[in-house]
Protein backbone atom coordinates (compact mmCIF):
# COMPACT_ATOMS: atom_id res chain seq x y z
CA UNK A 1 0.00 0.00 0.00
CA UNK A 2 0.68 4.05 -0.67
CA UNK A 3 1.37 5.54 2.73
CA UNK A 4 3.12 8.86 4.14
CA UNK A 5 5.69 8.49 6.45
CA UNK A 6 8.39 10.68 8.01
CA UNK A 7 11.67 10.05 8.50
CA UNK A 8 13.42 11.99 10.92
CA UNK A 9 11.70 15.20 13.07
CA UNK A 10 11.76 18.47 10.80
CA UNK A 11 10.21 20.92 8.47
CA UNK A 12 7.61 18.95 6.06
CA UNK A 13 10.45 18.09 3.46
CA UNK A 14 10.71 15.16 6.15
CA UNK A 15 7.48 13.35 4.77
CA UNK A 16 7.98 10.75 2.47
CA UNK A 17 5.16 9.03 -0.02
CA UNK A 18 6.88 5.55 0.01
CA UNK A 19 5.21 1.84 0.08
CA UNK A 20 4.74 0.03 3.08
CA UNK A 21 3.77 -3.44 3.74
CA UNK A 22 -0.53 -4.12 4.12
CA UNK A 23 -1.76 -3.97 7.39
CA UNK A 24 -3.01 -7.06 8.82
CA UNK A 25 -5.77 -7.27 11.51
CA UNK A 26 -4.59 -8.26 15.31
CA UNK A 27 -7.21 -9.72 17.68
CA UNK A 28 -9.32 -6.68 18.58
CA UNK A 29 -8.85 -5.23 14.94
CA UNK A 30 -10.20 -4.44 12.26
CA UNK A 31 -7.97 -3.26 8.39
CA UNK A 32 -9.93 -0.24 6.89
CA UNK A 33 -9.54 0.37 3.39
CA UNK A 34 -9.59 4.53 3.85
CA UNK A 35 -11.53 6.51 1.61
CA UNK A 36 -10.45 9.92 3.33
CA UNK A 37 -7.88 10.86 5.72
CA UNK A 38 -8.25 14.41 7.80
CA UNK A 39 -5.31 16.81 8.45
CA UNK A 40 -4.77 18.09 11.72
CA UNK A 41 -1.76 20.18 13.81
CA UNK A 42 -1.75 17.11 15.69
CA UNK A 43 -0.02 15.78 12.68
CA UNK A 44 2.28 18.82 12.61
CA UNK A 45 3.44 18.48 15.92
CA UNK A 46 4.47 14.80 15.60
CA UNK A 47 6.17 15.83 12.75
CA UNK A 48 7.97 18.13 14.97
CA UNK A 49 8.84 15.78 17.39
CA UNK A 50 6.33 16.75 20.10
CA UNK A 51 4.95 13.16 20.26
CA UNK A 52 5.23 10.25 19.29
CA UNK A 53 8.57 10.06 19.85
CA UNK A 54 8.76 6.50 21.21
CA UNK A 55 7.96 5.33 17.91
CA UNK A 56 10.83 4.93 15.35
CA UNK A 57 10.82 6.64 12.48
CA UNK A 58 10.29 6.06 9.46
CA UNK A 59 6.51 6.15 10.74
CA UNK A 60 3.10 6.14 9.57
CA UNK A 61 1.26 9.94 10.42
CA UNK A 62 -2.05 10.65 10.56
CA UNK A 63 -5.10 9.70 13.38
CA UNK A 64 -8.38 10.98 11.58
CA UNK A 65 -10.09 9.40 8.48
CA UNK A 66 -12.94 7.33 6.86
CA UNK A 67 -13.35 4.11 4.99
CA UNK A 68 -14.53 0.48 4.82
CA UNK A 69 -13.95 -2.72 6.44
CA UNK A 70 -11.89 -5.38 4.38
CA UNK A 71 -10.54 -7.56 7.16
CA UNK A 72 -11.30 -8.10 10.71
CA UNK A 73 -9.66 -9.99 13.46
CA UNK A 74 -9.99 -12.67 15.94
CA UNK A 75 -12.94 -11.06 18.61
CA UNK A 76 -14.43 -8.58 16.80
CA UNK A 77 -18.20 -8.69 16.73
CA UNK A 78 -19.35 -5.02 15.93
CA UNK A 79 -18.09 -4.82 12.95
CA UNK A 80 -17.70 -6.86 9.81
CA UNK A 81 -16.11 -6.68 6.28
CA UNK A 82 -18.29 -3.63 4.25
CA UNK A 83 -19.27 -1.91 7.05
CA UNK A 84 -18.24 2.12 6.26
CA UNK A 85 -16.51 3.41 9.56
CA UNK A 86 -14.70 6.74 10.80
CA UNK A 87 -12.62 7.28 13.31
CA UNK A 88 -11.07 10.20 15.61
CA UNK A 89 -7.56 8.49 16.83
CA UNK A 90 -5.69 5.92 14.88
CA UNK A 91 -2.28 6.31 14.27
CA UNK A 92 -1.18 5.93 10.80
CA UNK A 93 -3.99 7.23 9.24
CA UNK A 94 -1.78 9.10 6.10
CA UNK A 95 -2.47 5.80 4.23
CA UNK A 96 -4.44 3.46 1.99
CA UNK A 97 -5.03 1.19 4.27
CA UNK A 98 -5.06 1.22 8.35
CA UNK A 99 -5.27 -1.36 11.14
CA UNK A 100 -7.34 0.01 13.70
CA UNK A 101 -9.01 -1.22 17.47
CA UNK A 102 -12.94 -2.07 16.65
CA UNK A 103 -13.08 0.24 20.15
CA UNK A 104 -11.75 3.01 18.68
CA UNK A 105 -14.78 3.03 15.27
CA UNK A 106 -17.64 4.14 15.28
CA UNK A 107 -20.26 3.24 12.70
CA UNK A 108 -20.72 5.82 9.66
CA UNK A 109 -24.50 6.04 8.60
CA UNK A 110 -24.90 6.06 4.70
CA UNK A 111 -26.06 9.71 4.85
CA UNK A 112 -22.88 10.82 6.06
CA UNK A 113 -20.06 10.57 3.76
CA UNK A 114 -16.72 9.50 4.14
CA UNK A 115 -14.96 12.90 2.96
CA UNK A 116 -17.53 14.57 5.91
CA UNK A 117 -16.73 12.51 8.49
CA UNK A 118 -13.23 12.57 8.09
CA UNK A 119 -13.64 16.06 8.46
CA UNK A 120 -15.63 16.08 11.24
CA UNK A 121 -14.10 13.72 14.12
CA UNK A 122 -10.91 15.30 15.31
CA UNK A 123 -12.18 19.11 15.11
CA UNK A 124 -16.12 18.14 15.98
CA UNK A 125 -15.15 16.16 19.10
CA UNK A 126 -12.40 18.79 20.08
CA UNK A 127 -15.45 21.54 19.97
CA UNK A 128 -17.85 19.15 21.60
CA UNK A 129 -15.55 18.86 24.01
CA UNK A 130 -14.47 22.75 24.29
CA UNK A 131 -18.17 24.06 24.06
CA UNK A 132 -20.18 21.01 26.03
CA UNK A 133 -17.91 19.97 29.01
CA UNK A 134 -14.66 22.46 29.39
CA UNK A 135 -16.73 25.27 29.23
CA UNK A 136 -20.47 24.26 28.93
CA UNK A 137 -21.84 27.46 26.74
CA UNK A 138 -25.08 29.00 28.18
CA UNK A 139 -27.11 31.08 26.75
CA UNK A 140 -26.09 34.75 27.02
CA UNK A 141 -22.53 33.38 27.35
CA UNK A 142 -19.62 35.74 25.19
CA UNK A 143 -17.08 33.91 24.05
CA UNK A 144 -14.26 34.78 21.68
CA UNK A 145 -12.80 32.36 19.16
CA UNK A 146 -9.64 32.48 17.57
CA UNK A 147 -8.79 31.26 14.02
CA UNK A 148 -13.07 31.05 13.75
CA UNK A 149 -12.09 29.93 9.79
CA UNK A 150 -10.42 27.12 10.53
CA UNK A 151 -11.19 22.87 10.89
CA UNK A 152 -11.80 23.55 15.03
CA UNK A 153 -12.92 27.12 14.85
CA UNK A 154 -15.98 27.29 12.32
CA UNK A 155 -17.42 24.04 14.40
CA UNK A 156 -16.86 25.51 17.55
CA UNK A 157 -18.59 28.66 16.13
CA UNK A 158 -21.13 27.07 15.35
CA UNK A 159 -21.68 24.74 18.48
CA UNK A 160 -21.90 28.08 20.42
CA UNK A 161 -24.75 29.30 18.73
CA UNK A 162 -26.49 26.12 18.79
CA UNK A 163 -26.26 26.66 22.71
CA UNK A 164 -27.06 30.11 22.52
CA UNK A 165 -23.64 31.56 23.18
CA UNK A 166 -23.00 35.17 21.20
CA UNK A 167 -19.59 34.37 19.39
CA UNK A 168 -16.66 37.01 18.59
CA UNK A 169 -14.96 35.62 15.86
CA UNK A 170 -10.89 36.50 15.40
CA UNK A 171 -9.61 35.50 11.40
CA UNK A 172 -6.15 36.56 10.29
CA UNK A 173 -7.03 38.14 6.93
CA UNK A 174 -10.11 39.44 5.48
CA UNK A 175 -10.43 36.42 2.89
CA UNK A 176 -11.95 34.32 5.93
CA UNK A 177 -14.37 36.65 7.51
CA UNK A 178 -16.99 34.85 4.66
CA UNK A 179 -16.82 31.79 6.84
CA UNK A 180 -16.55 32.95 9.91
CA UNK A 181 -19.91 34.83 8.96
CA UNK A 182 -21.16 31.52 7.76
CA UNK A 183 -20.99 29.43 10.56
CA UNK A 184 -22.60 31.95 12.85
CA UNK A 185 -20.18 34.64 13.92
CA UNK A 186 -21.87 37.53 15.31
CA UNK A 187 -19.00 39.70 15.19
CA UNK A 188 -15.62 38.81 12.93
CA UNK A 189 -12.39 40.69 14.09
CA UNK A 190 -9.70 41.21 11.19
CA UNK A 191 -6.28 40.64 13.39
CA UNK A 192 -3.07 38.55 12.33
CA UNK A 193 -1.17 39.29 15.83
CA UNK A 194 -2.32 40.03 19.40
CA UNK A 195 -3.33 43.19 18.57
CA UNK A 196 -7.53 42.88 19.48
CA UNK A 197 -7.88 43.76 23.04
CA UNK A 198 -9.64 47.18 22.09
CA UNK A 199 -11.92 45.83 19.52
CA UNK A 200 -13.01 42.22 22.03
CA UNK A 201 -13.69 45.22 24.77
CA UNK A 202 -15.44 47.34 22.72
CA UNK A 203 -17.65 45.25 21.40
CA UNK A 204 -18.17 43.68 25.26
CA UNK A 205 -19.16 47.36 26.41
CA UNK A 206 -16.14 47.31 28.28
CA UNK A 207 -16.73 44.01 29.52
CA UNK A 208 -15.24 41.07 28.63
CA UNK A 209 -15.96 37.55 27.35
CA UNK A 210 -16.94 34.78 29.30
CA UNK A 211 -14.73 32.24 27.25
CA UNK A 212 -12.05 32.72 25.29
CA UNK A 213 -10.52 29.66 22.90
CA UNK A 214 -7.14 29.89 22.06
CA UNK A 215 -5.40 28.12 19.99
CA UNK A 216 -3.04 30.39 18.10
CA UNK A 217 0.11 29.85 20.93
CA UNK A 218 1.85 32.52 22.82
CA UNK A 219 1.48 35.26 20.24
CA UNK A 220 -2.07 35.98 21.35
CA UNK A 221 -1.91 34.69 25.32
CA UNK A 222 -1.66 37.76 27.11
CA UNK A 223 -4.52 39.68 24.90
CA UNK A 224 -6.53 36.34 25.68
CA UNK A 225 -6.27 36.81 29.33
CA UNK A 226 -6.76 40.75 29.00
CA UNK A 227 -10.17 40.23 27.09
CA UNK A 228 -11.53 37.63 30.12
CA UNK A 229 -14.15 39.45 32.19
CA UNK A 230 -13.71 38.83 35.94
CA UNK A 231 -14.09 34.68 36.27
CA UNK A 232 -14.28 34.21 33.21
CA UNK A 233 -12.76 30.78 31.64
CA UNK A 234 -9.40 30.58 29.69
CA UNK A 235 -9.45 27.58 27.05
CA UNK A 236 -6.10 27.24 25.46
CA UNK A 237 -4.91 24.25 23.68
CA UNK A 238 -2.22 26.07 21.55
CA UNK A 239 1.11 23.98 22.80
CA UNK A 240 1.22 22.42 19.22
CA UNK A 241 2.28 26.49 17.33
CA UNK A 242 5.04 27.11 20.17
CA UNK A 243 6.71 25.99 23.76
CA UNK A 244 4.36 25.80 26.52
CA UNK A 245 3.26 28.88 28.53
CA UNK A 246 4.78 29.29 31.98
CA UNK A 247 2.03 31.03 33.91
CA UNK A 248 2.39 32.45 37.52
CA UNK A 249 -0.85 31.68 39.30
CA UNK A 250 -0.82 35.16 41.82
CA UNK A 251 -0.26 36.82 38.27
CA UNK A 252 -3.67 35.54 37.15
CA UNK A 253 -6.27 38.79 37.03
CA UNK A 254 -9.78 38.28 37.65
CA UNK A 255 -10.23 35.14 39.55
CA UNK A 256 -10.14 33.89 35.98
CA UNK A 257 -9.42 30.12 35.60
CA UNK A 258 -7.83 29.25 32.56
CA UNK A 259 -7.12 24.99 31.39
CA UNK A 260 -5.88 22.67 28.69
CA UNK A 261 -8.70 20.55 27.04
CA UNK A 262 -7.66 17.37 25.54
CA UNK A 263 -10.13 15.94 22.96
CA UNK A 264 -9.20 12.43 24.05
CA UNK A 265 -11.13 13.27 27.75
CA UNK A 266 -14.12 13.60 25.86
CA UNK A 267 -14.28 10.75 24.07
CA UNK A 268 -12.46 8.46 26.97
CA UNK A 269 -15.24 5.28 26.48
CA UNK A 270 -16.05 3.74 23.50
CA UNK A 271 -19.62 4.77 24.80
CA UNK A 272 -18.77 8.08 25.17
CA UNK A 273 -17.17 8.18 21.87
CA UNK A 274 -20.36 7.00 19.91
CA UNK A 275 -22.66 8.67 21.59
CA UNK A 276 -20.94 12.45 21.01
CA UNK A 277 -19.82 11.63 17.19
CA UNK A 278 -23.82 10.26 16.96
CA UNK A 279 -24.67 13.54 18.31
CA UNK A 280 -22.31 15.41 15.35
CA UNK A 281 -23.97 13.18 12.91
CA UNK A 282 -27.10 14.31 14.19
CA UNK A 283 -26.33 18.17 13.78
CA UNK A 284 -25.18 17.22 10.12
CA UNK A 285 -27.89 15.42 9.12
CA UNK A 286 -30.35 17.88 10.51
CA UNK A 287 -28.47 21.00 8.95
CA UNK A 288 -27.44 22.57 12.27
CA UNK A 289 -23.66 21.85 11.55
CA UNK A 290 -21.93 22.44 8.85
CA UNK A 291 -18.25 21.09 7.70
CA UNK A 292 -16.24 24.12 5.57
CA UNK A 293 -14.27 22.02 3.02
CA UNK A 294 -11.06 23.79 3.11
CA UNK A 295 -9.93 21.48 -0.05
CA UNK A 296 -9.36 17.46 -1.07
CA UNK A 297 -5.63 16.94 -1.88
CA UNK A 298 -3.84 13.57 -3.49
CA UNK A 299 -2.31 11.79 0.06
CA UNK A 300 0.82 12.01 -2.17
CA UNK A 301 0.40 15.96 -1.22
CA UNK A 302 1.02 15.75 2.18
CA UNK A 303 3.91 18.13 2.93
CA UNK A 304 2.38 20.79 0.70
CA UNK A 305 -0.64 20.48 2.82
CA UNK A 306 1.20 21.06 5.88
CA UNK A 307 3.08 24.16 4.68
CA UNK A 308 -0.01 25.61 3.33
CA UNK A 309 -1.67 24.34 6.95
CA UNK A 310 1.27 25.92 8.99
CA UNK A 311 1.66 29.42 7.10
CA UNK A 312 -2.12 30.20 7.67
CA UNK A 313 -2.76 29.64 3.94
CA UNK A 314 -5.74 27.41 4.91
CA UNK A 315 -9.47 28.02 5.70
CA UNK A 316 -12.05 24.56 6.64
CA UNK A 317 -11.11 21.24 7.00
CA UNK A 318 -8.30 19.93 4.70
CA UNK A 319 -8.49 16.41 4.10
CA UNK A 320 -5.93 13.85 1.95
CA UNK A 321 -7.30 11.45 -0.32
CA UNK A 322 -5.59 7.92 -0.97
Amino acid sequence: MKAVTMKAVGDANVLEYVERPDPMPGAGEVVVAIAAAGVNFMDIGVRQGMAWNDVPNPKVIGVEGAGRVIAVGAGVGDFAVGDRVAWVYAPGSYAEKVAVPAASLVALPDDIDFRTAASLMMNGLTASHFATEFYPVQKGDIALVHAAAGGVGSILTQIIKLRGGRTIARVSSDTKVAIAKEAGADDVIVNSDGDFVDAVMGLTDGHGVHVVFDGSGQETFQSSLDVLRYAGTFCWFGPVLDAAKVIELFSLPKSIKIGYPTFLHHVRTQELLRAHSASLFDWVREGKLKVFNGGEYPLREAATVHTEMWNRKTSGKLVLIP
